[in-house]
């Protein structure tokens, strides 16, 4: 509007211009008339002295009344130009005024002239965290997507249609901002404003209610659902609240009515100690009986205060305090049944302390009581007790302890016999606990001279059946003597019987051996043994091949007295009969490895000159030379098919000797399982139809893709499709699977043949094993040789199932990863 007041201003001025138009309109009569025909005379003659004085006065007053017209339009054009100063100068402290105006606050202002026009925009959106003012119509840069799309609908409806709006929203930054659009003088105006003050503060404070209350509410309906009473109270202790558990326990029809009567769950007492705890304001808890829906159980209560008053909680613990008291009860008749026992009971808990033990405990051992009574560990009772000399004698100690003490890691009871050195023997079983923890019972099962006659008995038969053995056994004690040996044991060492009866030292049986087994290794490691020089005593082996000629198997194990059986075996026979097998099977190994390489180089000496028919037979067969009659059509195609399968031969014995001289290289690729299985049955097409076959495909739908090498897995899957058909029946089916195990995929071919029989199964992957098990099947049996070769290849294995007249199954299984290519190239 004060454009527009300005331009109407201006239009007045320069109407005042205008009037030097009319200036130069008067000034065309004079002109006009100087130019006139009567004053032609005057230049040829002379001018009167009337005429002259005339002019002059004409020309003084037009002068004069140019010049007032002049000074008046000049006195008026600088009043004009005075007044339109000052009314640019209002105009500019205006403008100033109101961009200082929408500068006070954080705001934007965006305008448009018309639907296509571009956007003006007055003040700074950094409060929208968008820096730029031209960065407040992308909405979606500071605007939650919900309401960036709600800014884009209406700004589109008032550019549009001018239709007006206003929004409340919150930036991703954090403030409030408003945003209001209206028409204003034909133009679209958008003004976004920070909400700032009080109102910004009523707003977060709004937000901060509605999520207060959200998680108000939630709570309160996870307590209303709980199945134990819950409730809260007022700053006076009066009841406001309750879920349906309270309502339910005290009889209430709901927790509105309970709130209401003041209905109290707990009994006076301890709502008496309950309002003093709430008076001094401290945490109540309490384990009390209430009466709960007409039965008394027994509750563990707890009430806190809260910033508003007080909330509680009460728990049903009867069912868990009916079970303690009746655990016991049972704990109590088993204590005394126990003590009536005479067989030893002692409890330990998981971390091996003695926590109960019966009378027969202390009748068995005799231990102080007063050690008992405080609860000594497993370990401390068995120290106590070999300390006293009323344990076995043991040579190794420590392992024997730790053998007891396994049966705290057991899962089942663990049975031993100890028999103690005052003679007496201890049938001990250690059952583990489930809560942990082992429970002992020891009986004694001692019968003096029954044992002592089944000792002697034993100790005859153990020196008759010593004294028949052929093998040399020797039994030393503890401190290094010998104790016990059998005649073997001297002759096979020449040592003198009465020596042997000596109990010689061990070093002097080392003395009298070493001439036929000088080796001082050995006998080092024999002498350790012995005398228990190692931390853990195990059995030693050893073989020793004598001067004589004769060779001898040693064996060295500890005894649980701490005494060390050593046997001597000679076995001079055995390891002549190996060292013949050994010969004969590196001369078998040499005769296969030069059949191999003459398998090899014959192989690659036939493919040149067989390759050479097989082209020559196939150019005749096209008759490019010359026409065939029908048996030379005949013979031809004979040539080419005999060729064919000599070369499949070739190249298939070719294969085996790569892969034997490790030289096949895989190409691992990502095989598709199907499509391989499509290939290899193309190729056999023909004879599926000659032989009236049926192929079944029976692809699982998670088998996916297999690494392998393309190439070999169509080999694989050729040859045993093919031997499928060769023993199968006109007329069958040939079914061929595969599906995808665990990190596996597993290729099966099954057919409905004859089946092989038990005897020919091991043979039927050997090379150069061909049966034909009555079928018309014939072949050089190398077929399931290279399946198994290059299965094992990728790393697999192959598996073969079948039963005579029921069918074959042979199932190649590849690793689903494969093997990595520098295991292939390998």
């Amino acid at each position: 509007m004060r454009r527009s007041r300005r331009q109407k201003r201006s239009g007045g001025g320069w109407r005042g211009h205008a009037v030097l138009p009319g200036l130069a309109v008067a000034q065309a009569p004079t002109a006009t008339f100087a130019q006139a025909d009567w004053l032609t005379p005057l230049r040829t003659e002379t001018l009167s002295t009337g005429s002259l004085s005339l002019l002059l006065i004409g020309l003084t007053v037009f002068a004069a009344t140019t010049s007032l017209v002049y000074v008046r339009e000049r006195g008026r054009w600088q009043r004009r130009e005075t007044e339109m100063a000052s009314e640019l100068e209002a105009a500019r402290g205006h403008q100033d005024r109101l961009a200082a105006l929408l500068a006070a606050d954080p705001q934007v202002v965006v305008s448009w002239s018309g639907r296509d026009a571009q956007p003006i925009f007055e003040g700074d959106s950094g409060f929208l965290g968008a820096p730029g003012a031209t960065l407040a119509l992308a909405y979606g840069a500071w605007a939650p997507p919900v309401e960036a799309k709600k800014l884009e609908l209406a700004t589109d409806a008032l550019k549009e249609r001018g239709e007006a709006f206003g929004f409340t929203l919150r930036a991703k930054t954090g403030p409030y901002i408003d945003v209001e659009g209206r028409p204003v003088a034909g133009r679209a105006v958008i003004r976004f404003r920070e909400v700032t003050g009080e109102r910004a503060q009523v707003m977060t404070l709004r937000g901060d209610l509605e999520r207060l209350s959200s998680d108000h509410s939630a709570l309160i309906a996870l307590l209303a659902g709980l199945q134990q009473p819950a409730w809260t109270r007022a700053a006076d202790g009066r009841l406001t609240w309750c879920n349906a558990a309270y309502a339910r326990a005290v009889e209430a029809t709901d927790g509105p009515e309970a709130t209401k009567s003041g209905l109290e769950l707990l009994d006076r007492g301890e709502r008496e100690a309950a309002a003093k705890a709430r008076r001094e304001g401290r945490i109540f808890s309490m384990r009390a009986p209430a009466v709960v829906a007409g039965q008394r159980r027994t509750l563990d209560i707890l009430e806190l205060p809260t910033p508003v008053g007080f909330a509680g909680i009460a728990t049903d613990m009867s069912e868990l305090e009916a079970v303690r008291t009746d655990l016991q009860r049972q704990m109590d008749a088993h204590v005394r049944t126990l003590d009536r026992l005479k067989t030893a009971v002692a409890v330990f808990d998981a971390t091996q302390h003695l926590v109960y033990r019966n009378s027969g405990f202390d009748t068995l051992w005799s231990l102080d009581a007063g050690f008992l009574d405080g609860q000594p560990s497993d370990s401390e009772i068995l120290d106590r007790l070999r300390a006293e000399r009323r344990l076995p004698e043991l040579g190794d100690y420590r392992s024997w302890k730790a053998s007891v003490q396994a049966a705290y890691t057991a899962t089942r009871a663990i049975e031993d016999w100890w028999y103690l050195p005052d003679g007496r023997t201890i049938h001990v079983v250690a059952s583990p606990n489930p809560q942990g923890g082992v429970t002992y019972l020891l009986d004694d099962v001692t019968e003096r001279f029954t044992l002592e006659s089944r000792f002697n008995a034993l100790s005859r038969t153990q020196r008759e059946t010593l004294d028949s053995l052929r093998e040399g056994v020797a039994v030393f004690g503890s401190d290094g003597r010998l104790k016990l040996s059998n005649p073997a044991f001297a002759q096979a060492w020449r040592i003198q019987p009465d020596i042997a009866g000596a109990a010689p030292h061990i070093d002097e049986i080392v003395r009298l051996c070493r001439p036929l087994f000088p080796q001082d290794e050995v006998w080092s490691e024999l002498h350790s043994v012995i005398t228990g020089v190692r931390d853990a005593r195990e059995d030693y082996g050893c073989r020793m091949e004598r001067r004589d000629g004769s060779v001898l198997d040693c064996a060295a194990a500890p005894l649980p007295d701490g005494a060390t059986l050593i046997s001597f075996a000679d076995v001079t026979a055995s390891v002549n009969v190996e060292r013949a097998l050994t010969e004969k099977n590196e001369a078998l190994e040499k005769v296969s490895r030069l059949r191999e390489d003459f398998v090899h180089h014959v192989s690659y000496e036939l493919r040149s000159p067989l390759t050479n028919i097989i082209g020559f037979a196939q150019l005749l067969g096209t008759e490019a030379i010359g026409a065939l009659n029908e048996k030379q059509r005949d013979y031809t195609s004979h040539i080419v098919r005999s060729s064919g399968a000599l070369l499949a031969i070739i190249n298939d014995i070719l294969d085996l000797a790569t892969i034997d001289n490790g030289a096949l290289t895989l190409e691992l690729n990502e095989v598709d399982v199907a499509e391989t299985i499509a290939e290899a049955a193309a190729g056999l097409h023909d004879r599926l139809t000659d032989s009236k076959m049926k192929l079944q495909v029976e692809i699982a739908p998670q088998t996916g893709p297999l690494r392998a090498d393309g190439k070999r897995l169509r080999q694989v899957l050729f040859n045993l499709i093919s031997n499928a058909i060769g023993f199968s029946s006109p007329g069958q089916t040939i079914t061929v699977s595969a599906a995808r195990s665990g990190g596996h995929v597993r290729i099966t071919v099954s057919d409905q043949g004859r089946g092989i029989p038990a005897e020919v199964k091991e043979k039927v992957f050997d090379r150069f094993e061909s049966h034909s098990l009555g079928s018309n099947h014939r072949g050089v049996g190398l077929g399931l040789s290279i399946v198994r070769s290059i299965v094992e290849l990728h790393g697999g294995r192959v598996e073969l199932d079948s039963t005579p007249g029921r069918g074959t199954q042979v199932t190649a299984v590849f690793p689903s990863e494969g093997l990595p290519l520098s295991d292939a190239a390998e």
